[in-house]
């Protein structure tokens, strides 16, 4: 069972939505524009949200922005929208998964039970009491914390689990393709997803791609995550 919420504003689909999910024994609540949600995920922890974009006061695009700004939540969108550059961009800007309308209520709840489960294996996969050190940087996977040099980073969900994910593997080459798979959860993908994440990182650990510190892209092959050189100057 899960906790809920519907951001749709089209009544008979959200009619039709909320009948099946709690006949599927989830707690749904609902709410038929943008701020409406930001209120409600401001206030109420969920599991997941299933967000439409054809909003009325905000397109659901920006909505997600601003909800990544306040919550990790798990975030699927439900549109009508099926242009394969939209959907890049609102994987790459935090949604979690993509659903393209008219869809079957056993596409909806397949797709569901993959993020909660993504969620909760991201969330339990390191034992509590590692706390990763690689350099000046610190990744607490428990508290969903990392710093470098003592400065606490604010990174999104996905940005953290990236850099969690490369720390535990300090100087391994890690491959696109596994990337792909273990932090997205995704079979498939092309290298623009990785690639905006990663920019995104350095930017956060004051590094650039013609200048790393931490993370070394290696053409072809993949990506590693190791200290600075001895005598490099810090951030």
């Amino acid at each position: 069972m899960a906790s809920v919420l519907v951001v749709e504003d089209d009544q008979f689909v959200r009619s039709a939505l909320i009948r099946h999910l709690t006949d599927a024994a989830h707690t749904v609540r609902s709410v038929g524009t943008a701020l409406e949600a930001l209120r409600e995920v401001a206030h109420i922890r969920f599991d997941v949200v299933i967000l439409d974009l054809g909003l009325p006061d905000l397109d659901g695009s920006e909505a997600l922005k601003m909800l990544r700004g306040i919550t990790d939540v798990p975030v699927i969108i439900a549109t009508a929208r099926d242009d394969e550059s939209e959907i890049v961009r609102l994987l790459n800007a935090g949604a979690d998964d993509y659903l393209t309308k008219p869809f079957s209520v056993e596409h909806l709840s397949a797709r569901m039970a993959a993020v909660l489960r993504r969620a909760r294996a991201s969330a339990g996969e390191t034992p509590p009491s590692t706390v990763l050190r690689v350099g000046g940087l610190t990744v607490d996977p428990l508290r969903r914390q990392a710093e470098l040099d003592g400065v606490r980073l604010d990174l999104t969900r996905r940005e953290f689990d990236l850099l969690a994910f490369l720390a535990a593997r300090p100087g391994v080459v890690v491959p696109r393709r596994e990337l792909l798979a273990e932090v997205w959860q995704q079979s498939y993908g092309d290298d623009q997803t990785i690639d905006v994440h990663l920019s995104w990182l350095r930017r956060k650990l004051g590094e650039t791609a013609a200048r790393p510190r931490y993370l070394h892209t290696l053409r072809g092959v993949g990506v590693k995550l190791e200290p600075p050189l001895q005598g490099e100057p810090a951030r």
